[in-house]
């Protein structure tokens, strides 16, 4: 409840590994009307051309933006195997994605559902932050063989994601409620479909 007694939004935190089909999944909600703040949008849109964070960036990494943004190369180069320098950029891009996810939160008060698109929601501790957490997943061959597709994806690139992130298996286990991406597109909608009933139902 807020301090007016009205109800504050139920936020569901929405998070999948590489590959299992999130951003697929944070569309079927938002076409079911429910507000989605999307972490990696708002991260590109602070780092993009004339993006707040463009000067705090080229100040801790030199020559890693440009008239386009950051360039993404030469920064994942600056702090690629250097958990000091990823920490400085952490301190420069995470409060900053925090006030903008307060500012939706605070847009949407009225709503009765709010989903985080966060993707690194267990890793970073994000799932504090949120009232249930919803996990997409599929099979591990299916994980792979979509990501392996992705242009200028190699077996490599791809260890190493994942050897970054939370092992599926434990995202499942501590999910509230699991989103299967395995199945068909129409299936995966009736899921999602049933999970805003029931949220947006509650007592």
């Amino acid at each position: 409840m807020s301090e007016d007694g009205a109800r504050s939004p139920f936020i569901l935190g929405l998070t999948g590994s590489i590959g299992m089909g999130k951003s697929a999944v944070a569309a079927m909600f938002e076409g079911l009307g429910v507000p989605v703040f999307d972490a990696d949008a708002a991260v590109h849109a602070l780092q993009g051309p004339n993006g707040a964070l463009l000067p705090a960036i080229e100040a801790a990494f030199p020559g890693t933006t440009g008239p386009n943004g950051v360039d993404r190369p030469k920064l994942g180069a600056a702090v690629f195997g250097d958990a000091d320098a990823l920490k400085r950029l952490e301190r420069i891009v995470h409060p900053a994605v925090g006030a903008m996810r307060q500012a939706f939160l605070a847009e949407h008060a009225k709503t009765p559902l709010i989903v985080f698109d966060i993707p690194l929601l267990f890793e970073k501790g994000g799932w504090e932050q949120v009232d249930a957490v919803v996990v997409v997943s599929a099979s591990a061959e299916a994980q792979r063989a979509r990501v392996l597709a992705r242009p200028g994806m190699t077996v490599e690139k791809f260890e190493q994601i994942l050897k970054l992130q939370v092992p599926d298996a434990e995202k499942r286990a501590r999910a509230d409620y699991l989103v299967d991406t395995g199945t068909s597109l129409a299936e995966t909608r009736h899921t999602v479909q049933q999970l805003v009933h029931r949220l947006t139902g509650r007592d």
